[in-house]
């Protein structure tokens, strides 16, 4: 009976953490809509895009970045090659858009084992103005983009940035990173900022140039493995906050594979594991592995159905969680309740990978993820 009891109300607490954890979010999160630019001073914008490699929807990214709806902005693009292939599409939009202030500047400075950071420092370094922001080359820019992100920032903000939201699924595979993307890790991180917990996300980060470059400038950001965990411990250490947009933007998916997901999933979790060690650990109480386990545990002390216990469970998490997707606007389709299943398999997987080292492959460079303070150790030792 203490069993039962006890396994019963572990899993109701997880669920009812998993509730509390949509609604926090829907609190923060609005559905798309357009917006104006903000009353008085729209000031100038330098926008830096670290680009590699040509994607499914780099055209249209790229003409979305040419077609923002702000009366200044300047558009640095980065590339570490000159044989890149996509120095050639870049090109063609630039020529095509001679009204927008945009170049194109190639070369890498090596700062960090962050290849994305050491993409941006020449973009940084040639931005001619006081707001700048670092933009993923695969974010679907809305014309309202620089708008989104100037609202959101206030008195106390250190860094405005959006987390993606997956759009545009190609496929079964791709739907679960959708599942990944929006529903889970969005979540999680407008309930963290809804509690006070602001974290950075580098999909898009917008920085007073000024404030940073007084602490450190953009070499600041290699602290860390990854740029917005080194971003988020500065701005904390500032006593300023991390604000997100209401409406985050677009990353649209187009096909991906399972494994491709396993990589990308594993290696996000290795760095949260590896700069946020203390918010890492419960996230395997995250998903409905952990609840579902305890309610068939007490379920089976209890003598009561199983297949019963297990669909009630499945209904109280995967319900809410796709009310939060229907009413922010965000993907959902007849399959979604299977990918967050697949995804909830996954997530234990993924969490025990994190705890062991070893190389992972980013953006096809095999590295092996650890703190500035372990490799120094290492280095001295």
């Amino acid at each position: 009976m203490e069993l039962t009891i006890a396994a019963a109300l572990a899993s109701s607490a997880l669920l009812l953490s998993n509730l509390t954890s949509i609604v926090l979010a829907a609190s923060r999160l609005k559905r798309r809509r357009a917006i104006a630019p903000p009353d008085g001073a729209q000031p100038p914008v330098s926008i830096v895009v670290p680009s590699r490699g040509v994607e499914p929807f780099t055209q249209e990214t790229l003409r979305r970045a040419f077609s923002l709806d702000w009366p200044h902005y300047e558009l640095i693009f980065c590339v570490a090659h000159a044989e890149d292939p996509v120095v050639r599409l870049i090109d063609a939009a630039i020529a095509r858009h001679a009204t927008v202030s945009a170049r194109l500047l190639i070369g890498e400075d090596r700062i960090s084992a962050n290849p994305k950071l050491n993409n941006c420092v020449k973009g940084w370094q040639a931005a001619r103005h006081d707001w700048v922001v670092l933009a993923d080359s695969n974010v679907l820019m809305p014309k309202d983009y620089v708008q989104h992100l100037m609202v959101a920032w206030r008195p106390d903000t250190g860094l405005v940035c959006s987390t993606p939201i997956g759009s545009r699924p190609d496929g079964f595979s791709a739907e679960v990173e959708c599942a990944f993307l929006n529903t889970l890790q969005a979540r999680w991180q407008y309930a963290g900022e809804a509690l006070g917990l602001g974290f950075a996300q580098g999909k898009s980060m917008l920085w007073n140039k000024p404030m940073l470059d007084a602490n450190g400038g953009i070499h600041a950001l290699a602290a860390e493995i990854a740029e917005d965990a080194a971003a988020t411990k500065l701005v904390n250490g500032l006593d300023l906050k991390v604000n997100l947009v209401a409406s985050p933007f677009e990353q649209p998916l187009g096909q991906r594979s399972l494994a491709e997901i396993w990589s990308r999933q594993t290696r996000w979790a290795r760095l949260r594991r590896v700069t946020f060690p203390l918010f890492f650990a419960p996230e395997m109480l995250t998903g409905v592995a952990m609840p579902l386990l305890l309610a068939l545990i007490a379920a089976a002390s209890a003598g009561f159905s199983l297949p019963i216990t297990a669909l009630c469970v499945m209904v109280i998490a995967y319900l809410p969680e796709c009310l939060l997707a229907w009413s922010k606007g965000w993907y959902l389709s007849p399959r979604s309740i299977t990918a967050m299943i697949v995804r909830d398999a996954l997530l234990p997987v993924i969490w025990a990978r994190a705890w062991f080292g070893g190389a992972v492959e980013w953006r096809g460079n095999a590295m092996t993820i650890r703190t500035k303070a372990m490799t120094e150790l290492e280095e001295g030792a």
